[in-house]
């Protein structure tokens, strides 16, 4: 170990971390990391949170040595990382359980595979699955547990590795929400009384909430591309009472970081040097937007957004992306951490269903090149109608695939409850209907 490392008590940093893949032009490649510092010390919960696409697993899987960066540097103990880190294990959002195996046999599988003698695994692994709450379902087959078993398998296969970093990539995700907060509980038990064989632990979660109840510090990351916003340290005693005043004002301080990083990229403040020039749609349903701005409206217009996540039991996930889609389409504003309603939205939602159509098309031709695209391109073909499969290979450009696909169903959402196009999911095909083709609507209103 490095003096300085040893100094700081660092078990693992990351240091100036980028990552990209190759899009479909090699001199345009897609940012998914930009820039990352991260450090993990002992006896201590770090908790990456942030929304879809912010390059959390992304961030995790180059901790634990599976990918490399593109960019910077990640250190173990002071020392370049090459190849697996030795000191990590990791708990998965999906329980990646071999079915054919027995749980104590799922459980031990690391352990042989590291050449621990066979009685020596069975030993440790029934130890543990003990101390985890799965005694008496040693021999049981995965297909016998709940989910909640599951997980518990899946957290006991990790801890028998007694890592140093235990990273959980949103463990608790994946079950109900009573098996969710009973696991959650008792993994904070175990911690706090330090009857858990691991130094450090990662979380990566989208939920505010479960953040600042488990975590010593909360590090904000956002996306396009992933980088840090925020990084504060929970100052709170364990167990952590949610419905304390101290307790919501750090969900509190949280939720209006993310709502001022939306606020900011919908205004075009956020634009770093390897930021994607391509404008990136939230993934936002119509329905959900329009309910959303009712709800405003119903209340004057102007909303907390962090309080509306509390009533109507959304998470940063579900909100964020409706309060950015509002944003965009100019029927609200992002301030301090409250939506509040443009001129335009209350229109939108006050109008009777056909002239709230009218003021969504207008918003959508001005302000969504995605859409105007499309639309334009699907005008332009022979046959007024374009395959799905043209426009995502187009898409990979300057997303992944995987992002590629949800821009363009967020784009179908929209362009088809405008009624500028319309689509046949079956077929993939995008097209315009006789109506639609004949309309003089035009994609001018949007530039880059």
């Amino acid at each position: 170990m490095s003096e300085s490392a040893a100094r700081d008590g660092v078990i693992a940093e990351i240091r100036d971390v980028s990552r990209h893949f190759e899009g479909g032009r090699p001199s345009q490649p897609i940012v998914v990391l930009d820039r990352v510092n991260l450090a993990i010390r002992p006896r201590e919960i770090v908790a990456l949170l942030g929304p879809s696409g912010s390059g959390k697993t992304t961030l995790v899987r180059i901790l634990c040595g599976l990918i490399p960066p593109s960019e910077g540097t990640v250190l173990y103990h002071g020392e370049p990382l090459r190849g697996i880190n030795p000191g990590v294990a990791v708990v998965f959002q999906s329980f990646a359980l071999f079915p054919w195996l027995t749980a104590v046999e799922n459980v031990e599988m690391g352990l042989l595979a590291h050449g621990t003698d066979r009685r020596r695994a069975r030993e440790k692994a029934v130890a543990v699955m003990d101390l985890i709450g799965l005694d008496g379902f040693e021999e049981a087959m995965p297909r016998e547990l709940s989910g909640g078993m599951k997980q518990r398998v899946g957290f006991a296969r990790a801890l028998v590795l007694e890592p140093e970093i235990l990273c959980m990539d949103e463990p608790f995700s994946g079950l109900d929400v009573l098996s969710a907060e009973n696991l959650r509980g008792e993994f904070m038990d175990l911690w706090v009384d330090r009857k858990m064989p691991t130094q450090a632990v990662l979380l990566v979660t989208h939920n505010i909430e479960e953040a600042v109840f488990m975590a010593d510090r909360v590090v904000v990351l956002w996306h396009n591309p992933g980088r840090v916003a925020a990084e504060m340290t929970v100052e709170l005693s364990h167990p952590r009472d949610r419905k304390s005043p101290a307790f919501k004002r750090v969900v509190d301080r949280i939720y209006t970081t993310l709502a001022r990083q939306a606020e900011m990229e919908t205004s075009g403040r956020i634009r770093p040097l390897t930021l994607r020039k391509f404008q990136m749609l939230p993934r936002a349903h119509v329905g959900a937007l329009s309910g959303l701005l009712e709800l405003v409206e119903e209340r004057g217009g102007r909303e907390d957004i962090y309080e509306l996540e509390d009533e109507l039991n959304l998470e940063a996930d579900d909100l964020l992306p409706l309060a950015e889609a509002a944003s965009i389409l100019g029927f609200a504003r992002i301030e301090e951490g409250d939506i509040v309603l443009t001129d335009l939205g209350r229109r939108f939602v006050t109008s009777d269903i056909l002239e709230s159509k009218e003021v969504f098309r207008e918003a959508v031709v001005q302000n969504v090149m995605l859409v105007n695209q499309i639309l334009h391109a699907v005008r332009s073909a022979h046959r007024r109608s374009m395959n799905e499969e043209f426009f995502i290979e187009f898409l990979q450009h300057h997303f992944t695939e995987e992002e590629a696909w949800r821009q363009l169903e967020t784009a179908v959402d929209w362009g088809r409850y405008a009624e500028l196009f319309a689509y046949d999911e079956e077929a993939g095909v995008l097209y315009l209907e006789e109506e639609a083709a004949a309309d003089p609507a035009s994609s001018e209103g949007v530039s880059e």
